[in-house]
């Protein structure tokens, strides 16, 4: 029942305005400031008489029976195929005024009561994803999902963020849940989520392997609720509406980091201070100290939750994994490897050897790459300098393309505006130059000197310290390479091992000789 409706029928029954005022439904609907099919239900369910001249024959009333009939064999048949059936049986009203007529004579689900569920000490957890909108991650919109896990017994919460809901995220959500509290309850209570369920028929359950070995490692028992019956996590469930209206709503933050940061204070925080359902003159953090020591102990050793992921290399020394591109050794094309990643690493291995380490970009299609991968690569190829600079310069700042094609529509020397604006990069950084090239086009005027223009303007302005270019021959440089030092004790044994040779000498002139 509605609040409207049990306000309506806690005023009917202290005020009868439908039989002693004799108020019509229309008038009770706007001083309540309800529906009218809210008053006609109200009255209806009461079994009150209805006041005035008898109501006028519908179109309807001749098909009541194989209506009623219909809905009880079919509870969920909807409005518009049931409008079909009657039609085809010489029904002449129109289809909205029928689906209001269904509403009033569609059987009510029967109000469900439930148990009061009380939990052990150390005994349930209760785990589930929350989706919290997405991030724009420069050009990748990411979804930004958020792990919960919440204990049973002592209702303390634990929050985390990621940017996919992938097996790999849903672990590392355990292993941080289970660090932070220095303990495992001995029952998880799961959705139905791929992440934990395959399949299920019945009472038949088909685990995820990966879950159940994980699981087995940290030595406590999965166990499912029923398909489409979220009561049974209620806790977690409950623990979700309170990260949205307590934590995240109005929240500001720079970075997924920072999200977490403050996440983690929360938790320990503002989370922990707030009144336990179960014993209101308590807090959940002194629940959750009682409840700590009765978690079960953490594992000695636990292996690191990696992202294996089989990649191909194509014709370019390039594996694309997560919507962005990381450099290997160009002796590795046409080959398959292995990507192993977490959330701030990146490794490329070829069986037991590690080929590449990079950062982890969650960007989309940009190029990560280790300079000894290309420049080997560069070496060998000579003609691959200039496209080399051009492609670095599209991925630094895109605008460059549209630089370079106006430029060669006029004629001009593609080669030396890549090494200028190449040297404008190294100097200034993508940013300054990709809002540099935006000015030059904007004033139409694709050369590098008007790009160096602008960087100075828009350096002037921010009262920035002028970037120096020091270039050096190669003589020169390899003069002052840094020199190691030696160790002072070396001097120290030349200079015993020279008195020792002049001690040597001074008793052989000593000696005499047997002519």
């Amino acid at each position: 029942m509605t609040t409207a409706e049990s306000n309506f029928r806690f005023r009917c029954y202290r005020t009868p305005f439908y039989h002693a005022e004799k108020w019509t439904i229309g008038t009770i609907a706007r001083q309540l400031h309800i529906h009218n099919g809210v008053v006609r239900r109200v009255l209806a369910q009461a079994g009150l008489p209805k006041l005035g001249p008898p109501p006028r024959k519908s179109l309807i009333d001749a098909y009541l029976p194989f209506i009623r009939q219909t809905l009880e064999t079919f509870p969920t048949l909807t409005a518009s195929r049931l409008y079909g059936m009657v039609r085809e049986r010489g029904y002449q009203g129109r289809a909205d005024h029928f689906r209001h007529l269904i509403s009033c004579h569609r059987p009510r689900r029967k109000a469900e009561a439930y148990l009061r569920l009380r939990c052990l000490p150390g005994e349930q957890g209760q785990v589930d994803w929350a989706h919290f909108g997405h991030l724009e991650i420069g050009r990748a919109r990411r979804p930004l999902m958020a792990f919960v896990m919440v204990l049973s017994y002592s209702r303390q919460v634990f929050l985390h963020f990621f940017l996919d809901a992938r097996m790999e995220s849903f672990l590392r959500g355990h292993v941080a849940a289970f660090s932070a509290w220095g303990g495992v309850p001995r029952v998880l209570l799961y959705d139905n989520l791929k992440s934990a369920v395959l399949e299920r028929r019945g009472d038949a359950i088909r685990f995820h392997p990966t879950l159940l070995r994980f699981a087995g490692d940290y030595r406590y028992e999965p166990r499912p609720v029923a398909i489409a019956r979220g009561n049974e996590k209620g806790r977690v469930e409950r623990a979700i509406r309170y990260v949205r209206d307590a934590f995240f709503a109005a929240r500001t933050f720079t970075d997924l980091d920072d999200l977490n940061a403050q996440a983690a204070a929360w938790c320990i925080g503002p989370a922990g201070d707030r009144r336990c359902p179960d014993e209101p003159e308590r807090t959940v953090r002194a629940v959750f100290d009682e409840e700590r020591p009765r978690l079960l102990a953490l594992p000695d050793t636990s292996a690191p939750v990696l992202e294996h992921v089989a990649v191909s290399v194509g014709k370019t020394p390039y594996v694309r994994f997560d919507l962005n591109d990381y450099s290997v050794p160009y002796a590795y094309v046409r080959r398959i490897l292995t990507v192993l990643a977490d959330p701030h690493e990146v490794r490329i291995v070829d069986g037991a050897e590690v080929l590449a380490r990079h950062r982890r970009s969650y960007d989309r299609g940009a190029q990560i790459e280790d300079a000894t991968h290309i420049q080997a690569l560069v070496e060998q190829k000579h003609a691959a300098h200039q496209h080399r600079g051009t492609d670095r310069l599209a991925q630094a700042a895109p605008a460059s393309q549209t630089l370079m094609m106006r430029a060669a529509e006029r004629g001009a020397n593609l080669g030396a505006i890549t090494v200028g604006l190449l040297r404008l990069l190294e100097r200034y950084g993508a940013a300054a130059l990709q809002d540099a090239i935006l000015e030059a086009l904007v004033r139409d005027v694709p050369h590098p000197n008007a790009v160096r223009l602008a960087l100075e303007r828009s350096r002037e302005q921010n009262g920035d310290v002028p970037p120096v270019a020091l270039v050096l021959p190669a003589h020169v440089q390899a003069r002052d390479a840094p020199v190691r030092p030696h160790a002072l004790e070396t001097y120290d044994q030349l200079a015993f091992r020279q008195r020792e040779l002049s001690r040597r000498n001074a008793v052989q002139l000593k000696e005499p000789r047997d002519d």
